[in-house]
């Protein structure tokens, strides 16, 4: 039996199964997919750059999260939210990140703070721009930093998991056009928050962030249900 210093390394194959998990997972999570969109292995394995047996495992491992759903005869797809699941998981978001962003208000270090200062100035030139995709990819990173400042594995795990439900309907925010001139003013209140050591105010900006978003996501999820029938 080894020595617990000289535990060996975990298989290649796994190591490289678990990356392309990891890809997809957030994937998922930052909206690449859309909700309703069937998903090809052989796509999804091109885009990759791999074979499809990975990508098939990991597809598989994201359905019992609940992240995709197994269609019959036609492989994994999006699941479609509800507008009554949508609103609960705004809920719930709201009451957990509201949560998260009080606790590492309270411990994020000056390097932190101007960590996300800096993601929210990326954010701005994002909108800017119209660069959807890289506002999304600076938001999780603001959002990941501030969350992990709180120093709790538990809430940051239940947090991720609602990301994962929300994420393919989150490309929607730039269905209405005046999104982009306000989705960065809870960030702006955030980042203004932590400078003055106001960690309910981090908490309440936060919750904007998600209220503020969160009604312009369930406009298109309502008109996209309209459109469905």
């Amino acid at each position: 039996m080894p020595a617990d210093n000289d535990t060996p390394a975990p298989p290649v194959a796994a190591t490289h199964q678990d990356a392309i998990y990891a890809t997809l997972r957030q994937w998922v999570t930052v909206g690449r997919f859309l909700p309703g969109e069937r998903l090809k292995i052989r796509t999804v394995a091109a885009q990759l750059g791999v074979g499809q047996m990975p990508v098939r495992a990991a597809l598989q491992r994201l359905a019992a999260e609940g992240a995709v759903v197994n269609v019959p005869n036609a492989g994994v797809a999006v699941p479609r939210l509800s507008v009554p699941e949508f609103d609960d998981l705004l809920q719930m978001r709201m009451l957990l990140e509201g949560e998260a962003a009080e606790r590492g208000a309270l411990r994020l270090d000056a390097e932190g703070r101007a960590r996300l200062q800096a993601l929210s100035q990326r954010m701005a030139q994002a909108l800017a721009r119209g660069d959807g995709d890289d506002y999304l990819a600076a938001n999780e990173d603001f959002h990941v930093l501030l969350y992990k400042a709180a120093g709790s594995p538990t809430l940051f795990g239940l947090i991720d998991t609602l990301w994962l439900k929300a994420g393919p309907i989150s490309n929607r925010l730039f269905d209405t056009p005046e999104a982009s001139g306000v989705l960065n003013d809870a960030h702006e209140d955030l980042v203004k928050a932590l400078a003055r050591g106001d960690s309910a105010g981090a908490r309440r900006a936060v919750e904007k962030d998600i209220f503020v978003a969160g009604q312009f996501l369930r406009r298109s999820l309502a008109a996209a249900g309209k459109a469905r029938r």
